[in-house]
């Protein structure tokens, strides 16, 4: 494959972007890698924005963005600025325009930068299905040209950078026509405005691609920075997000999956995390996610290069081939495993940290909709029958000393397996990492249909050196399935949630993985009470990912916007009323929306849509078609659910009984 946009996917190296001059805060070249966010005020209330876009700043943002939906409020982005910079702020701002060419031309002389929106700056999406002949399509593309070109004269004219962000949900029906709902489409988009950038010689651009599917966007900019290199235009820095990611862990669990990909990658000049909560609480996220790479080229353990291609299409997604064992690998989806081995002694009670809670009075499990598929309980077996779906990995040498009991499944570690007279008929897990996989032992695990292996590293640049070797097994022709083995010391929960989502999510996003174990480190000053919070974590986390990457749906999924000036009500408490009514339809997805901006198209891959439409107004949507356009938000929700209950999705929740001394 001719795959330019990242020169090696095992070896980190951030990729060279062309610098571009913002207002005092340049991005890409050599500049690190910036964060920033967008306000919620009304851009009308000056104060307002003022605050807080200081309070944003205060918190890490080295760029404030603010809406600017009209003529009079990117008018009022003058009287903003003259405040900020009479209190000593001088960040710069960004205005952000849909729709409105007017309003990106008066705000292009006020502000150091514009944001524009190719699918809905002059072109169009009314969800038409329209056929184009060539000559129509390209009549199209030059009537957009010309509405787009004054824009880049002003933009020149006044020293002003623009990003040019195409989004998932929001290309054109013309785009969709001709390209689909795909990363293509998103990339062509916005080369079209593009190539008339460096056609009036204006090259102070940035670039993104965003999508609230996780796939799609990481797909998108790795194709971007490749059809750039293809067409020999400039490296342009770009400015990543995952747009629509929602609030709380899901969240940041979703941003870190496709954003920590990227940067993984090398890929990234700029960070925005969206979250549906205050925006001086996306920057501390945005950056801690990109301050694990200061340092990450000097950390990084030498590998071996790959011998020929690697192995993969970093464009699609195509799940690695493997043969099924048990009920890992082949169409399985991949299986969650939470790691006992430290704790002292295993109760009852004690399995609710997996998914798997026991009530005294009844004695018997309930499982929810978090529950594990295994537990590696190491030395110690699990001391009592488990729950009815939910199996044990133990050490080999405690699965000789008990008996080789059926429900038991052995962990070998690779010189233990080499010579092992005995094994499980059905199953059995082999630890390895990238240095243990010699010719031998992949001859080892290409004959044995029982093999699984668990891979894990202790190198700082963790997801390419297990990804190197899910290329050695590709490579050698080795097919058993394949559990990701992520072990952290103790950082604080965000940080570890933020590098287990890059890491493993980074790998799943490949189609690479059957299954994920994520470990930290036992401290003996803690509690077993704290442990087994800490367990519990891990094992949400876990499933988390797996959802974020889209590879193991486990629970209702909001795509919800971050907010901003146009939001016509209050985003977090609504999220949180559809939440509390609706978090146990499994694998059900609702967006969630300000405003119609943000409407039909960010929630591309919703099943069903709450967008503000008015004051004290909701439409909702059954996918990308309205089906109620002006319900008062008094009744919205329940006519949402209404609206489930048609069509069959609804269910009524199930409380769980209460274990008795949990």
């Amino acid at each position: 494959m001719n795959k330019t946009y990242c020169p090696s996917l095992t070896e980190y190296k951030r990729r060279l972007s062309r610098e571009v001059k913002i207002g005092d805060v340049p991005m890409g070249g050599l500049n690190p890698i910036r964060v920033q966010s967008m306000t919620t005020v009304d851009t009308m209330d000056t104060l307002g924005s003022v605050e807080q876009t200081l309070r944003m700043v205060e918190a890490g943002c080295e760029y404030v963005r603010i809406t600017a939906p009209s003529v009079k409020e990117a008018q009022n982005l003058l009287e903003i600025k003259k405040e900020l910079r009479k209190r000593g702020c001088n960040v710069p701002l960004i205005a952000d325009i849909h729709f409105t060419p007017n309003a990106a031309e008066l705000a292009a002389r006020i502000v150091e930068k514009v944001r524009v929106n190719p699918g809905n700056y002059a072109d169009k999406k009314k969800f038409d299905i329209i056929e184009y002949t060539d000559a129509s399509y390209a009549a199209e593309v030059e009537r957009i040209r010309e509405r787009f070109r004054p824009l880049v004269q002003i933009c020149k004219q006044y020293g002003t950078a623009m990003r040019i962000g195409t989004n998932h949900g929001s290309l054109s029906d013309r785009i969709l026509s001709r390209y689909g709902d795909t990363p293509l489409g998103m990339v062509e988009s916005a080369l079209e405005f593009l190539r008339l950038c460096e056609e009036e010689n204006y090259y102070d651009v940035v670039l993104s691609m965003k999508a609230s599917n996780t796939q799609v966007m990481v797909q998108a900019y790795r194709l971007l920075v490749q059809k750039l290199d293809e067409e020999g235009l400039q490296p342009y820095p770009l400015h990543l997000g995952v747009t629509e990611a929602g609030e709380a862990e899901d969240g940041r669990i979703k941003s870190a999956v496709g954003i920590g990909t990227l940067l993984e990658d090398g890929i990234g000049d700029t960070v925005r995390v969206s979250l549906t909560e205050a925006p001086e609480a996306e920057a501390p996220v945005a950056k801690m996610l990109i301050d694990r790479y200061t340092n990450r080229a000097a950390e990084t353990k030498p590998m071996a290069p790959v011998v020929g291609e690697e192995p993969i299409d970093p464009f699609q997604y195509f799940r690695r081939y493997t043969r099924e064992v048990l009920n890992l690998g082949g169409q399985n989806v991949p299986r969650v495993i939470v790691d006992l081995s430290r704790l002292p002694s295993v109760e009852y009670a004690d399995l609710r940290c997996a998914g798997h809670l026991y009530s005294a009075f009844l004695d018997k499990f309930q499982m929810n909709d978090l529950g594990a598929d295994y537990l590696y309980s190491g030395q110690r077996p699990v001391p009592f029958m488990l729950p009815n779906g939910l199996k044990e990995i133990v050490d080999y040498s405690a699965w000789l000393d008990a008996g080789q009991r059926a429900e038991h499944f052995p962990a070998l570690a690779p010189a233990e397996y080499a010579v092992a007279a005995a094994r499980h008929p059905q199953l059995n897990f082999v630890f390895h990492t990238l240095g243990s996989l010699t010719p031998a032992a992949l001859d080892q695990l290409r004959a044995d249909s029982t093999a699984v292996v668990i891979l894990h590293t202790d190198n700082a640049h963790a997801m390419p050196e297990i990804r190197r070797a899910f290329f050695e097994l590709i490579n050698a022709g080795v097919s058993c399935p394949v559990i990701i083995k992520r072990e952290y010391p103790a950082l604080q929960a965000e940080q570890t949630q933020l590098y287990a989502a890059t890491d493993v999510g980074g790998l799943l996003l490949d189609g690479l993985g059957d299954g994920v174990v994520l470990s930290t480190e036992l401290l003996p000053e803690r509690s077993k009470d704290e442990w087994l919070i800490t367990l519990d974590q891990l094992n949400q986390l876990s499933f988390g990912i797996l959802q974020a990457a889209r590879t193991r749906m486990s629970k209702t999924e909001y795509i919800s916007c971050p907010s901003c000036g146009r939001t016509l009500f209050d985003l977090q408490e609504t999220t949180a009323m559809i939440r509390k009514r609706t978090d146990h339809l499994k694998g059900v997805k609702i967006g969630i929306m300000g405003c119609i901006v943000n409407g039909p198209g960010e929630m591309a891959d919703a099943d069903y849509g709450y967008v503000g439409v008015g004051k004290g107004k909701i439409a909702l949507y059954r996918g990308q078609e309205v089906i109620k356009k002006s319900v008062p938000e008094a009744q919205a929700v329940d006519d949402l659910i209404e609206l489930m209950r048609e069509d069959g999705k609804w269910i009524e929740p199930v409380k769980l009984e209460e274990p008795v001394g949990a």
